[in-house]
């Protein structure tokens, strides 16, 4: 007798994880009316396809297949009954040509209260290249609007997913508990305004490892209220660096505490590790954050504390910052910097920074031996530091 040929491996596991048996529910936004052809607003589907799978008992996925979907402004409410959710993208989810759809709308794509969600590959592309250019003529513009947002959420996993031209922000994090963001990729071009690439603030126990980010603003950006964060193995640039801030804009801030960074590469940026705040009164802080392993390749301002930050000159408060700076270290940073100062700490006079740490710090300039600036400015270094050391 003849034999059947084998299933495909695969196949056959997908069949045992969308089996009846396991009580998992599939639910393929295309089945529900989308269509992949960048002419169809697909967002009624989509959203049809979010009710079924938060009111499930049970686990729930939500597959997108391959092709572009056209998606206007699409928000995804909690309160589900459901807390295992996973959006499996195989495709790539389009923005409205015309930015003036979601200027105005905060988030293109937004998670509001959910708990237990996952969202694993696919393509964002947020066509943010008609709003950057309205902001560039000096025309009245919307505000714009971030490609992905999670506010308010908890049990968070981004994975695989890769985020193109937003714009504004590329992801944003607020007032979530316990994300995990692995293996992103973001890309905007380098003069594109505004377009960091992950923000994470008023949150706690954010994950961010294996990202690729190369954007027009800080690769990765760090709000009041963040705590107990961990970035890992990142590669930034062209783009603005990674920034804890800008903080101190107002008087009842919460603080920033807990950040650890480590293994990250910094190509032609324009900062490597910086922390920034406003000249103006603010109970806010810093507190225990720890730069390692970056290597710096002809990067503007490898490292450098900026408490009279004031972009572009415009508005400056001419204050003094009251955000308190402390406890923050430096370990095994190497690399060229594109300017002679490699290292600025330029603190608040009436909160000098204090605790500041340097451990094996080479960064050279032109191949030579490159400096460092001190204002009000309070530590300690050992090992091998260069450019010396200006700490008190």
């Amino acid at each position: 007798m003849e034999m059947k040929k084998p299933m495909n491996f695969l196949l056959f596991l997908l069949f045992l994880f969308f089996s009846p048996s396991t009580g998992s529910s599939i639910y393929n936004v295309v089945s529900l009316g989308a269509r992949p052809n960048i002419r169809t607003d697909s967002a009624h589907a989509f959203l049809q396809a979010w009710a079924m799978a938060c009111g499930s008992a049970n686990p729930a996925t939500i597959y997108v297949p391959p092709g572009q979907y056209y998606l206007g402004q699409a928000h995804f409410v909690g309160n589900c009954r459901n807390t295992d959710i996973t959006i499996q993208i195989d495709g790539t989810l389009v923005a409205p040509a015309n930015y003036r759809v979601v200027g105005n709308a905060g988030s293109w794509i937004m998670f509001e209260g959910v708990v237990g969600v996952s969202i694993y590959g696919g393509t964002i592309d947020g066509q943010g290249s008609g709003f950057w250019a309205c902001k560039a003529s000096g025309n009245t513009c919307p505000d714009g609007a971030t490609n992905l947002g999670f506010t308010n959420s908890k049990n968070i996993v981004i994975n695989g997913l890769k985020s193109l031209n937003s714009q504004m922000f590329h992801i944003v994090i607020d007032r979530c508990e316990n994300v995990n963001i692995q293996k992103v990729m973001v890309m905007a071009p380098g003069n594109s305004p505004n377009t960091d690439g992950i923000h994470v603030e008023m949150s706690t126990d954010v994950t961010i490892s294996g990202a690729n980010i190369r954007t027009g603003d800080d690769c990765i950006s760090i709000g009041p209220g963040t705590s107990n964060l961990w970035i890992e193995s990142i590669a930034c640039g062209p783009g603005h660096g990674i920034s804890i801030g800008s903080l101190g804009w107002n008087l009842k801030e919460p603080g920033v505490q807990n950040v650890t960074v480590k293994t990250v590469t910094f190509s032609g940026s324009q900062n490597g590790f910086r922390i920034k705040s406003w000249a103006r009164p603010s109970y806010g802080f810093v507190k225990g954050v720890l730069f390692q392993d970056g290597i710096m390749e002809n990067v503007n301002n490898p490292i450098i504390i900026d408490q009279n930050y004031c972009p572009h000159g415009e508005d400056c408060p001419g204050q003094v910052s009251g955000v308190k700076i402390s406890e923050v270290t430096y370990k095994n940073i190497h690399g060229t910097s594109a300017t002679e100062v490699a290292m600025k700490f330029d603190c608040s006079s009436q909160n000098p920074c204090s605790g500041i740490e340097l451990e094996d710090v080479n960064l050279t300039y032109q191949n030579q031996i490159a400096t460092s600036s001190c204002t009000n400015a309070v530590g300690y270094a050992h090992g091998l530091i260069q450019p010396s050391s200006c700490l008190k």
